[in-house]
């Protein structure tokens, strides 16, 4: 039986690929009764979603850790931001002259930084969080995470 305590334990055992392989040329899982696995190449491959029915691409996600509200606080906490003395009127803000020199994202990460190794030690523990997130969606601008990729996929 597959689940996921057995698919934790293969993975810490490192024995996960050749109990469950994904490319089985030669090989063959013993959950699988086909002892002669195609090899697919899935480098160029595009999934085609424009005939998916619009109740199933609008679907609401269920939330379980009250994400949604959270990310709703955090979206009024930014704009927020906007209205302070540091980008009143559209002005240049310091990150715009950060920006222009190449240090954008290392300003970011330096910032998340800052505000996690001092969480909880000013009383500030929400605004700690909320400035980390805000300089991690920063720092996902700067490195460019949001603009269309070609292939939708990320690697780690």
């Amino acid at each position: 039986m597959t689940n996921s305590w057995s698919l934790l334990y293969h993975t810490i055992n490192g024995t996960l690929d050749e109990v469950f392989p994904v490319t089985g040329i030669g090989t063959h899982s013993p959950y699988s009764n086909s002892s002669n696995w195609e090899q697919v190449n899935i480098e160029n491959v595009t999934i085609d979603t424009s005939n998916c029915p619009p109740e199933i691409a609008k679907q609401q996600v269920h939330y379980k850790y009250n994400e949604e509200n959270i990310l709703e606080k955090i979206k009024e906490y930014i704009g927020r931001t906007y209205s302070s003395h540091y980008a009143y009127n559209d002005k240049v803000q310091t990150l715009d002259l950060i920006e222009a020199v190449g240090d954008a994202s290392a300003f970011c990460r330096s910032n998340i930084l800052k505000y996690a190794s001092r969480y909880d030690k000013k009383g500030t523990t929400r605004l700690d969080i909320q400035k980390i997130i805000h300089y991690a969606v920063l720092l996902y601008h700067f490195e460019g995470l949001d603009k269309d990729s070609t292939n939708g996929y990320e690697t780690f």
